[in-house]
This record gives C-alpha cells, structure tokens and sequence, in this order.
C-alpha cells in the first residue's frame, strides 16, 4: 500500500456553489505533491491534535501547511499589529507535531509549517519581515508570490533536496530569527532563513517558500522516501 501522509488543514469560512459555511480545506496543490510523490493524502482538521498519539500512530508521513501567523504567546512575544493568528491550528498542529517528533515520524514543514517547527524547537520569530528589511519582496501583495535566490548549506538535507542554490517563491511576511535546536540550512539572498532541519531524526525539513505552488515536487519525494 501507499505511504499515508497527514496534511495540516485549515478550518475557515469558504463558499461554493450555493454553500456559504465554515470548511475544513487546504489548496489542492498539497494533495497533487502528496500523490506525485508516491503517497496517500489526508487531510487533518484543526483539531486533529485532540488524539494525536493515536493518529499519529496511523500515519507514515506529515506534511505541516501554511496559513496564518503563529499565536506570539507560544514563543514568548507580544503581537505585532499585523499578526493575524488562528489559536485552534497552534493547538492541534502543535500535539500532532509533538507526537510526531515522539515517534520520530517524518515530516516536511511549508511556509508557517516551517515557523511552527522552530518555535516547537524553542525557537523565535520575526513577526513582520518589512520592519526587518525595509521591503515586502517576500509577500509582494495581496495573493502575489515573491520571487528571489536562496542557497542551502553544504552537506545538508536540503542541498541533497534541492541543491546548492534555487530559485524559490514566498508569501510571508514572518520568519525564523532563532531556530531553537533546529539547523539553519537555507537562506535568501538578504539573510532571511530559508530552510530548517533536525539532522538527528529520519526527516524533519522546513521550508520558508512555497514548492507546492510551484509543482516542485522534490521535497515531497523526499519525504516519502523518508518513509
């Protein structure tokens, strides 16, 4: 049978057709990665944390998604005006990924999933990337895609991934300042962290970009031949 690999979903008010209600939903790109990549996606609610040992124990993989900004609280600051927050994801992708870690289940964190692997590490966020840089190149506007460099390190999970440099597209506007226990092994051209992994497991990788927008499929190959 095919690896099954959880997708972190999101929990938010959507409309199709003549329905106009809340909606456990995820872009459908995940999906089409989990699947090229020889896998079996499912799609887990917010609240899939409330038995998150024993799903875990179901799944071979997990892919944490993007979306809105981690709570502050979780890793000891104060909100910043622009960070919009979803609690219920913080609550339930946190157990899960703390059950995944306990068992040492791999996992490829994207975009927030990246931000959320350093703060379950101790680690730290910047909350608003323009205060930083000066710029928004990594969130242009509204539903529009940044564009830059990054590099990885030598050696590293994801060099073997990507290689030693790519050119990779973002939509964020926080990122990585301490990684806590996790390695820093990707950055952009201005420094901003790129990718994060724990080389002590099987395979923990987060990725501050977007492959799944990009049919970049490379990352969730090596998940699941992690699994």
């Amino acid at each position: 049978m095919r690896p099954l690999i959880g997708i972190t979903a999101y929990a938010e008010p959507a409309r199709w057709g003549v329905w106009d209600t809340r909606a456990v939903l995820i872009p459908e790109s995940y999906v089409r990665m989990v699947r090229e990549a020889g896998a079996r996606p499912v799609v887990l609610p917010p609240d899939a944390g409330d038995d998150a040992a024993e799903l875990v124990r179901r799944l071979d993989g997990l892919v944490l998604a993007g979306g809105a900004d981690i709570t502050p609280e979780r890793y000891g600051a104060e909100a910043h005006p622009t960070t919009t927050t979803r609690p219920d994801r913080d609550a339930g992708e946190l157990a899960v990924l703390h059950a995944a870690l306990d068992a040492d289940l791999p996992l490829l964190g994207v975009c927030r999933g990246m931000e959320l692997l350093a703060v379950a590490y101790g680690g730290t966020l910047h909350q608003h990337l323009p205060d930083l840089l000066g710029n928004a190149r990594h969130q242009p506007a509204p539903g529009v895609y940044g564009a830059h460099p990054a590099r990885f390190a030598p050696g590293s999970r994801a060099e073997a991934v990507f290689g030693p440099a790519a050119q990779v597209n973002s939509y964020h506007h926080q990122a990585v300042d301490t990684p806590g226990t996790l390695t820093v092994t990707g950055w952009a051209d201005d420094d901003v962290v790129e990718a994060v992994e724990d080389p002590a497991r099987r395979f923990v990788l987060g990725v501050q970009w977007h492959p799944e927008e990009a049919s970049d499929v490379r990352p969730f190959v090596a998940l699941v031949t992690a699994v």
